[in-house]
């Protein structure tokens, strides 16, 4: 026999969920809004015509730097020295920080991924020439990478982390909601039964 349901208890859980679905529902609003659009676009970026747009810097060493750079062994990976970085940023303005560079008995390489785009940093040992080239493929191709996270820094994945657990929290509490609620809602778990099905039927017969 079901045992009758304590109305002082379940008003203490309908409230106490009210509380954490709202607050996480705060917490995700904006975020969802960004990621399910960003989804859209993502899902459809090879019919989004993206225009990059290049642009190249170059510059001449002085040859005390040179020098400097010329002591380096080929064929390693390692950080540009001080000196070098300090007149990249000032000359180009141009900031390299910790990057690591590739160092070839030729040149120097230097990869600068970013969100939306892509540069990168070439240092030629011999002549001193320094070229720089970045491209910008647009705001589109820059909110997919937000998406996926690509090239966004640390704060932003510690962000997408965060906003994950918000989410969890906001499904978690919703479902238990559900559960309060499904006696006088004979439909709660049809449909979420529904919803689960009509998923699993998509992938189990359209993706391969």
């Amino acid at each position: 026999m079901t045992q009758p349901v304590d109305p002082k208890r379940r008003s203490y859980w309908l409230k106490t969920l009210h509380e954490w679905h709202w607050i996480s529902s705060a917490v995700c609003l904006i975020g969802i809004l960004l990621f399910s659009i960003t989804g859209i676009t993502l899902n459809h970026s090879s019919q989004i015509e993206a225009r990059p747009v290049v642009v190249s810097t170059k510059a001449q060493l002085p040859p005390a730097l040179i020098a400097e750079i010329a002591h380096v062994a080929g064929d390693t990976k390692a950080p540009l020295p001080e000196s070098l970085r300090t007149w990249i940023e000032s000359s180009m303005d141009l900031p390299v920080g910790e990057r690591i560079a590739e160092w070839s008995d030729s040149d120097v390489y230097v990869s600068m991924p970013r969100a939306g785009g892509d540069a990168w940093l070439s240092i030629d040992r011999a002549s001193g020439e320094v070229e720089y080239e970045r491209t910008d493929r647009g705001w589109i191709s820059w909110l997919n990478d937000l998406h996926k996270g690509r090239n966004t820094g640390a704060a932003w994945n510690w962000f997408i982390d965060v906003l994950a657990i918000a989410c969890i929290v906001f499904s978690l509490t919703g479902f238990f909601l559900l559960q309060l609620h499904a006696r006088q809602r004979p439909l709660t778990w049809p449909l979420v039964g529904l919803g689960f099905v009509v998923m699993l039927l998509i992938v189990i017969l359209f993706v391969h």
